[in-house]
């Protein structure tokens, strides 16, 4: 027991010693310094305090976008074209990512999604024996408009479709067409055989 409290003894009068208070200095100052040196050092490389506004994009060319993110030192991806916007110009920018008016460091690349040339064609479903209303709903559904223009042939069922039109001519089943085309019906009277 006397050995322990003897070890005891020694450890208070070693924390007290001017050598230990010396070596704690030493080792505060020198992480105070290591930190203030990694916080200059991740300043410089993180371009710290550097702030670069995003453009507008939208509506712009590729090549508009290119010249104007080229002069802002910034770097752009083309992600995706959309589905078709007939509010802005073909193959030109309908989105971006960061938004405009954010801000960014140098480099940093601009997210942008295109606007396709057209709307996207979809395949004509067979409709043939169905109810003008299931008709009208199923071609809504899918992107297509459906015209007034409605063509009546002799037929058992009334307001059944017996085929569709495009432009005044009667199209199948598998053709494809782009969205928001309008497209008529060919219905039966309910009039024949």
């Amino acid at each position: 027991m006397s050995n322990f409290l003897d070890n005891l003894k020694g450890l208070f009068q070693f924390i007290k010693s001017k050598t230990f208070l010396k070596q704690i200095g030493i080792a505060i100052v020198s992480i105070l310094v290591f930190v203030f040196v990694l916080q200059w050092w991740l300043g410089v490389t993180t371009n710290h305090n550097q702030k670069i506004q995003v453009p507008n994009l939208h509506k712009m060319s590729l090549a508009e976008v290119e010249q104007k993110l080229t002069d802002l030192n910034l770097d752009f991806v083309v992600i995706d074209s959309a589905n078709y916007n007939p509010d802005y110009p073909k193959k030109s920018i309908i989105e971006q990512d960061p938004e405009a008016g954010d801000f960014v460091k140098e480099k940093r690349k601009i997210y942008v999604t295109l606007n396709p040339s057209k709307y996207r064609d979809v395949q004509i479903p067979d409709l043939n024996g169905r109810t003008r209303r299931q008709a009208t709903t199923h071609l809504r559904s899918i992107g297509f408009k459906v015209g007034d223009n409605v063509t009546w042939v002799a037929d058992i069922g009334k307001d059944v479709v017996r085929g569709l039109k495009y432009k005044g001519q009667k199209i199948e089943p598998g053709t494809k067409l782009p969205k928001q085309t309008t497209i008529d019906l060919i219905l039966g009277d309910g009039n024949g055989n």
